[in-house]
């Protein structure tokens, strides 16, 4: 007679198990206040992987019962202190329509061409990053030099038009996003790192994940010549691991310890 196996009084025999995945909201108001939720630990999680940079560097995400309509940080406020009754509702004209604080001019610029161009993007993100910057004084791609750069492999655009430039110019914010019509992710030539997703979870990691590329491929060129994954082999593992609900799983480990450690973001 074999003995059964057992943890704690449990039989060690296979489980059902489930993942926790997004699910449909009740209301639009749960929807409204989740995603705002969101963006707020999304913001601290910036300033936490040192993406600050005085006021520059910003978060959107659309409204989910006007669209038209985005969430974002206010001008002049830490990334590493903001909190969900921080941040403002802005029309495409730039207007604050809910909220006390002012906008970042240049964030309305950028954010709302990419928000009234792209239907299909919820929420972007930007900042002035090290390696993002460095990387894109370079005005060339990613490479597929390691598994989490196949992730913007053939999936992101390299945009030159008014490179290092500030935006103030809602014309100039136009013709920067029409080069901008598909994809996860473009580098502004000069300026710095663009993404975008269905979610604030999505479109976040996305710019983690691409800053850290970065890193890797300006530590690679410093080394030597990096050796590229096959053309095969990075759609293969592009297609594994870049979908919107891989992002979305990838961010959750952060939004965890986000709102564990700092529980005033909420407030």
């Amino acid at each position: 007679m074999t003995r059964a196996r057992t943890i704690d009084g449990i039989e060690l025999t296979p489980k059902d198990v489930t993942l926790e995945l997004p699910t449909p909201f009740a209301t639009v108001e749960e929807e409204r206040l989740h995603r705002k939720q969101k963006l707020a630990g999304a913001l601290r999680i910036f300033g936490r992987f040192g993406f600050g940079e005085g006021v520059a560097g910003h978060i959107t995400v659309r409204d989910p019962e006007f669209p038209e309509y985005f969430w974002v940080n206010p001008f002049a406020i830490s990334f590493r202190h903001a909190t969900v009754s921080d941040l403002i509702l802005v029309d495409h004209d730039g207007n604050v329509v809910y909220g006390t604080r002012p906008v970042n001019r240049a964030a309305f610029i950028i954010h709302s061409a990419v928000h009234e161009a792209r239907p299909d993007v919820v929420a972007a993100a930007h900042s002035h990053s090290v390696h993002g910057k460095a990387f894109s004084a370079l005005g060339i791609p990613l490479a597929p030099i390691t598994q989490d750069s196949c992730v913007f492999y053939e999936d992101h655009t390299v945009i030159s038009a008014h490179g290092g430039r500030v935006q103030f110019d809602a014309a100039e914010g136009r013709e920067l996003v029409s080069h901008f019509g598909t994809g996860k992710a473009a580098i502004h030539q000069n300026h710095g790192l663009f993404t975008v997703g269905h979610t604030v979870d999505e479109a976040v990691f996305w710019f983690l994940s691409m800053d850290r590329s970065c890193q890797a491929q300006l530590l690679a060129m410093a080394a030597g010549t990096p050796k590229l994954i096959p053309h095969e082999s990075a759609v293969y593992t592009r297609e594994q691991t870049a979908s919107p609900l891989a992002g979305w799983l990838s961010f959750q480990p952060l939004w965890q310890e986000i709102c564990r450690t700092d529980p005033d973001l909420f407030d």
